[in-house]
């Protein structure tokens, strides 16, 4: 297989602009002939459907939960970056474009990320004209704050709640857009496998969750928008529900994996609290504006908080990261707050936790402006924790949270499999090593509004005198019966473990080898702890209950074993990338001073996975920096 990302020709600053001009289109009645799939209604797949339906093709779009409104993108809540540099501080598109691709560790591809920066403002412009309610200055602007790893402030913002509200927006656009029937929208329904009839997607597998029924489902093209798979380490900061099976299915139908080790894990989550914990939660990013992290001093101090005087308190961040102190970038800051933990200076339970303090912010601003950025934040922490932030210092601790890698994509955001999309945190396009604070929703928008809407009717060009796709296609039975055989043999196995016992041990093994410090001994130890527990998971899982009901154990125990799959591959990829880069922290390739060290000459690449049956196959995506040139990444 050779990997052709379709690059356009000209100057970077051009490339999307000549794209457009070139495009193929599709006349108004002839898009009235096509079908498209889209799986996943969060931002970025709503985003998708509502606009290929205001095209006018024909939309079928699919969720787990029981609406739309429900899913994941709520959770992102501290902001979205756009280059409008309202604050007059000098950003713009160049810098944005900039600041990620440096952000990533030089690990991502030029173009793609020069084309979201360019498309950011136009993501703003979309969500202020469908009611999304950011913050205004006084004089009625809209306000912006700062994330992690820049220096101007290009963050747009709701409070705490801005995913919230722009998967409003997008949800109002996608309710309109089913009212006149153009969408057609399955809610509760899982997809289990795509349909790939003459090497081109043709449909899904998709599971009623509430009767059982498995359905075929036929289109011209599918869109898949099914989020990131951090909760393969089990405690995370995504939903309980999010997986990985619709990607992972893509994959074993010869959808090539991209960098699948490259998890950021987050450093503002709250510290885990127990074992029966089943996720963790993120406090936003934003917090970090204001909120100063530091440690005592002393080693196991037993004093109360507020009797640490200032000279005892080491903000270990702005000692070691002067120039961006408490913003400098996740995976940096993630490192920087295990290792004073490990080195004993944690507090709170285990002593895996730092202090988040606004005591400063609070007496520079007043709490009724403090509470005006961040209160709902405040009150979800007292809610949790029972302390108050207004009183007492937040504790926070990382916590696996974004995927970087997932389905490899060229510039139309297609994946390896002609007709098979992946837009959004399902994709690997944009974040390289390492993803920027309030890229998340930059690129969701990006991609569902802007990009696969013009994309996809390059590739649908040739398919105006396909007809309709039928379902009685041996293809499909084929697909189904092996989403039917596989629901069989797990409820078959009638083991003595549950199935979140399994996914606990998973989440442990890579936690541990995986996770914010890796090294070539402890992947390989983990690659064999994981078959053997994936073998394990096949001879002794218990799922009750049965297929035609409603059945939570057998929805947890397919996905599981898509994690136990995966996860081998991301320690494959892990043990691969012999280099320190981004959230990949190889302990062999690292500075006196515990920094990162990348090697550019051996893997300046992407790392594309194919499925095979002994070993998976590794296929390089060279990476060319033409307008950057890759340098060491200090924030010092």
């Amino acid at each position: 297989m050779k990997l052709d990302a379709q690059i356009p020709e000209g100057p970077l600053q051009e490339k999307w602009t000549l794209y457009k001009s070139q495009v193929r289109l599709i006349n108004a009645a002839n898009k009235k002939k096509l079908d498209i799939i889209v799986v996943g209604a969060g931002l970025a797949g709503a985003s998708a459907a509502a606009s290929f339906a205001e095209l006018g093709y024909n939309v079928k779009v699919f969720c787990f939960q029981d609406s739309p409104r429900r899913s994941h993108s709520v959770a992102a809540q501290g902001g979205i970056n756009a280059a409008k540099n309202y604050k007059n501080d000098g950003d713009n598109i160049y810098r944005l474009f900039f600041d990620t691709i440096k952000g990533g560790d030089y690990r991502s591809r030029e173009a793609n990320v020069y084309r979201l920066a360019e498309l950011s403002g136009n993501v703003i412009d979309q969500c202020v004209a469908q009611g999304v309610p950011f913050a205004r200055e006084y004089g009625g602007m809209l306000d912006n704050r700062s994330f992690g790893g820049v220096q101007v402030q290009r963050t747009f913002y709701a409070r705490g709640q801005t995913g919230q509200q722009i998967l409003m927006g997008a949800y109002s656009a996608l309710s309109r857009q089913i009212k006149t029937g153009k969408v057609k929208s399955f809610t509760r329904r899982e997809m289990l496998d795509i349909v790939v009839i003459d090497g081109k997607a043709r449909g899904v597998i998709a599971r009623n969750l509430i009767n059982g029924e498995l359905e075929c489902h036929s289109a011209h093209a599918v869109v898949l928008a099914t989020g990131g798979y951090a909760k393969a380490f089990y405690l995370s900061t995504m939903a309980m529900n999010c997986n990985v099976t619709a990607i992972w299915k893509a994959y074993r139908k010869g959808a090539c994996f991209a960098n699948p080790s490259l998890i950021q894990i987050h450093p503002t989550s709250l510290p885990p609290f127990g074992g029966f914990q089943g996720k963790l939660t993120l406090m936003s990013e934003a917090l970090r504006n204001d909120g100063r992290i530091w440690v005592p001093k002393e080693k196991d101090l037993t004093k109360n908080v507020h009797e640490i005087k200032e000279d005892q308190r080491d903000y270990f961040l702005e000692r070691k990261y002067p120039s961006f102190g408490n913003l400098a970038p996740r995976d940096i800051s993630s490192r920087s707050i295990k290792e004073v933990c490990d080195a004993g200076y944690g507090i709170g339970p285990g002593g895996k936790g730092v202090y988040l303090d606004f005591h400063d912010a609070i007496k520079q601003h007043g709490k009724k402006i403090i509470a005006e950025r961040y209160g709902n934040l405040f009150d979800m922490y007292q809610t949790i924790t029972g302390q108050d932030p207004y009183q007492v210092p937040m504790q926070i601790y990382p916590a696996a949270h974004f995927s970087m890698g997932g389905l490899w994509v060229d510039y139309h955001l297609m994946t390896t499999i002609p007709g098979l999309f992946a837009i959004g945190e399902c994709n690997f396009a944009d974040h390289g090593a390492n993803r920027l604070g309030a890229n998340s929703l930059l690129q969701t928008c990006v991609d569902g509004y802007f990009i696969v809407p013009l994309t996809i009717g390059d590739y649908l060009a040739d398919e105006i005198k396909t007809g309709k796709i039928p379902t009685d296609h041996p293809a499909f039975s084929k697909a189904k019966q092996g989403a039917k055989d596989q629901i069989e043999r797990l409820l078959a196995i009638n083991g003595k473990q549950s199935v979140d016992q399994f996914h606990k041990r998973l989440g442990e093994t890579l936690w541990n080898n995986c996770g914010i410090n890796r090294n070539a001994g402890d992947l390989e130890k983990a690659i064999k702890t994981i078959k053997d527990l994936r073998s394990e998971f096949w001879q002794d899982v218990k799922v009750v209950g049965s297929s035609n009901e409603v059945n939570p154990e057998l929805e947890k125990g397919g996905r599981v074993a898509d994690f136990l799959e995966l996860a081998e591959l991301m320690c494959h990829d892990a043990l691969n990338r012999d280099e320190s880069c981004g959230a990949h922290f190889r302990k062999e390739h690292q500075t006196e001073d515990g920094e990162g060290v990348r090697n550019d000459q051996e893997f300046a690449y992407v790392a594309a996975w194919q499925k095979n049956n002994e070993k998976p196959l590794l296929h390089k995506e060279e990476l060319k920096f033409e307008t950057v040139k890759p340098t060491v990444r200090s924030y010092k």
